[in-house]
This record gives structure tokens, C-alpha cells and sequence, in this order.
């Protein structure tokens, strides 16, 4: 899953992608190198980001969504948005899928919402909101109260007869470092929950803090975590780099076929 923050402030690629030359570009770019989806966030969620309103959000989504639908029209385009309007707009102007940081939480019709298109939906686990995340990180037990929270987020959704749902552990979202050294470790666990899981670690602080580095410089340290990721379980990488995830994969590939034969 190939990332296009059409945002002015994320935290690696805010303001790259804010017209339409450089959304269409960076779009064909990741398509070209394999992307399977391609990602569109309107919303900074990095913490301590500026709350904008819906319409801004609504207005960014749209318009990248409805460009690269026209140009790429054979592109599987998720949409990252924590809103329910955004959702419907996104849907409605060529998305396929939509990918909420909160999981509904934050929206109260979201998951009515989810359920009336019937799409699908990824479900991230997070605490607050990307201005008070970093202040929620007490568990007794991290691995256990975030895959608690799935059974319970996935049972809700299955009520809704919402089926085609995939998990976010959330890596980086009301974690401390060690806590998401600690779920990433534990990552084969959350198989028991059900769905396919996705992963998003690009060049995150995990990454950059523990190496002493920048976003910038965390590409190899991404790349590591990416291959640790595949062999704990994961389904989807989430990336901001399509080209080196994909040898990760090409590779993690080559070696199940090898050893299963």
C-alpha cells in the first residue's frame, strides 16, 4: 500500500504532493513500482497535528481521488480519514476502500457508514487523537488490550455485517517506543483475532529515534522492520516506499517457496 499524503504537515512528506502535477506523479510512480493500493490522507495524523476542518479534508481526498481514478482508472485507492462525510465523498468520487486511524471512534457514524457501502474498512487501533495520543500510553498489557480491542472492534463491525475488514496494530499512534517494539514482536499473535493485518512502520519514529537518525535516513531501518513484519504475519505493507518494500516482499516470497518445497 503505496502512501500519498496530499497534506501540507505530515511528518515525512507534508507539502510534496499538493498539486494536482505532483499527486499524479507520485501516484504513477508507486503504481509503476508495484503499489497494490494506493493510500490518500487529506489529514495529517502525526502527533501533535493541527485539526483542519471537514471541508479542507473533504476538498484534498476528492480531488486526488478523482484525478487518479480518471488517470489510473484500473487503481485500487483507499482513502485514510477519520470522518464519516470524507468516507461517503471519497467513495463517491472513485475510492475503494477507507482506512480510519480510530476505527470509528471518532466519528460515531462511521461504522453505519462503513456498513451502508458496504467496503472495506481498516481498522487502526489508537487512543485519543493525534493532538493527545502521546499522552495516553499506560497498559497493563499492550499486546493483550490492543487485540482485546479488535475482537471487540471486529464483532461490532460483523454486526453490522461489515465483512471484508483488515487490522492496524497502530505502530506509532499512543505507543511508547518500547510498546511498539513490544507489538511488533508479538505481531504473529494478532492472527487470532482473524482478519489480514496491515503494517505500517515507514520511517517512523520507532525507526528514526532508536537509530538516531532523521525520517529522511530511515529507509533501511524501514526496510528491516518491513521483513521482521512479513515474518511475524503481516498481509499489507503500508509504505511511503513502494520500490523497496516490494524486493522485501519479492523476497520474503522466494524464501516460503523455497522452504516449503
Amino acid at each position: 500500500m503505496g502512501v500519498l499524503n496530499v497534506t501540507t504537515d505530515s511528518f515525512f512528506d507534508g507539502g510534496k504532493y499538493v498539486t494536482h502535477a505532483a499527486m499524479l506523479a507520485h501516484a504513477e510512480k508507486m503504481l509503476t513500482e508495484g503499489a497494490d493500493f494506493i493510500d490518500v490522507g487529506g489529514y495529517s495524523s502525526r502527533p501533535g497535528a493541527d485539526d483542519i476542518p471537514m471541508e479542507e479534508e473533504r476538498n484534498r481526498v476528492v480531488t486526488a481521488v478523482a484525478m487518479i481514478s480518471k488517470h489510473f482508472p484500473g487503481a485500487i485507492v483507499a482513502v485514510d480519514t477519520f470522518r464519516s462525510a470524507v468516507a461517503q465523498a471519497a467513495i463517491d468520487a472513485g475510492a475503494s476502500m477507507i482506512n480510519d486511524i480510530s476505527a470509528g471512534n471518532l466519528d460515531l457514524e462511521m461504522l453505519e457508514t462503513i456498513s451502508r457501502l458496504k467496503i472495506p474498512y481498516i481498522v487502526m487501533h489508537m487512543r485519543g487523537d493525534p493532538r493527545t495520543m502521546s499522552t495516553l500510553t499506560q497498559y497493563a498489557h499492550v499486546v493483550k488490550e490492543v487485540i482485546d480491542f479488535f475482537h471487540e472492534k471486529t464483532f461490532a463491525l460483523r454486526q453490522l455485517e461489515v465483512n471484508d475488514i483488515i487490522i492496524d496494530p497502530g505502530f506509532g499512534f499512543s505507543k511508547t517506543l518500547a510498546q511498539n517494539f513490544e507489538l511488533l514482536h508479538n505481531l504473529d499473535k494478532f492472527s487470532i483475532v482473524g482478519p489480514p493485518i496491515l503494517v505500517g512502520l515507514s520511517r517512523k519514529s520507532m525507526i528514526w529515534k532508536t537509530l538516531d537518525v532523521t525520517p529522511a535516513d530511515a529507509l533501511i531501518g524501514t526496510t528491516a522492520l518491513n521483513a521482521i513484519a512479513l515474518l511475524k504475519g503481516a498481509n499489507i505493507l503500508r509504505v511511503h516506499d513502494v520500490k523497496e518494500a516490494r524486493e522485501v516482499v519479492k523476497l520474503f516470497t522466494s524464501l516460503q517457496v523455497n522452504v516449503s518445497t
